[in-house]
Parts: C-alpha cells; sequence; structure tokens
C-alpha cells in the first residue's frame, strides 16, 4: 500500500524549468535564502505556467543570460497567490526552495546538441521564464548533468 501510494504521488509530479539572471537571482543566494517566492513574471503563458503548478512540483533552475545552464532543481512548496510584489491582480507567484544542486551544470549548448530536446520549450520559446517539462525531458537533462 505504500508502495503505491510513493508510486502515485511522484506519477502526480508536474516538472518544469525556471530562469533567473544570476546577477538578479543566483542558485547560490536561493540556497542561503532556504526558500523564496518566484516574482517579476510578466507574461501571461508563463503566469498561466505558475497557476498550473503543485505543491510538490519540481522545477529545473536556469542561469539565463549568464552562464545559461540549468544549475539545481527546486521544488514548490506553495502554489500560487498573488504577486505581492505589484497591485496588479492578474500577477501570481509560488513559493520555491531548493532541492538539490546538480551535480555538474547542464548548459544551453548541449540542450540544444540533443536530439532528444529539440523541442524543448527552452529552445522554442526562449524567452519565456516558466516553462513546461516532460518528465522525459527533465530526466534526460538530470542524465545530462550524471546525476
Amino acid at each position: 500500500m505504500i508502495i503505491l501510494r510513493i508510486i502515485y504521488t511522484f506519477a502526480l509530479v508536474n516538472h518544469w524549468l525556471i530562469k533567473s539572471e544570476p546577477f538578479k537571482y543566483s542558485w547560490s543566494q536561493f540556497e542561503k535564502d532556504q526558500s523564496t517566492f518566484w516574482d517579476g513574471v510578466r507574461n501571461f503563458q508563463a503566469r498561466n505556467n505558475l497557476r498550473d503548478m503543485k505543491k510538490g512540483d519540481l522545477c529545473l533552475f536556469y542561469h539565463s543570460n549568464e552562464g545559461k545552464e540549468v544549475v539545481g532543481i527546486a521544488e514548490v512548496i506553495k502554489e500560487h497567490y498573488q504577486d505581492p510584489t505589484t497591485d496588479e491582480t492578474q500577477w501570481v507567484v509560488v513559493d520555491v526552495k531548493p532541492h538539490s544542486k546538480l551535480k555538474k551544470p547542464v548548459t544551453l549548448a548541449q540542450i540544444k546538441a540533443d536530439s532528444r530536446l529539440a523541442q524543448i520549450g527552452l529552445i522554442k520559446q526562449s524567452r519565456l521564464s516558466v516553462i513546461k517539462l516532460s518528465k522525459e525531458e527533465f530526466n534526460i537533462i538530470l542524465s545530462l548533468s550524471e546525476n
């Protein structure tokens, strides 16, 4: 019964990629903070992705602009609520915490070079800051990190 519950719970986990410019908010700062709300999203598709996130979902943490690499895994610990940095009610945040640092960062060049990731949102919708990933895409990136 317990094994079935664990398998069932894992099957319900969604996978995402969240981007941050390291000079604004880096993985190392995230680890120091131990949790944060993911704010500043001002794109409707990315906002909708935040709304779809559920507690326990896993997110690849990507350093954009500088580095251009996936550096860690975050976990959603609180589902969407009003973005406290704005009075505009259409924008939301989720709370995330560090789950684990990748053994080795996975660069954008590595992702682009892997034919299995040809359709990944990071390439197809490169300006989107919150991207839905398939479980397979998530696992391929983890394997590239040797995790």
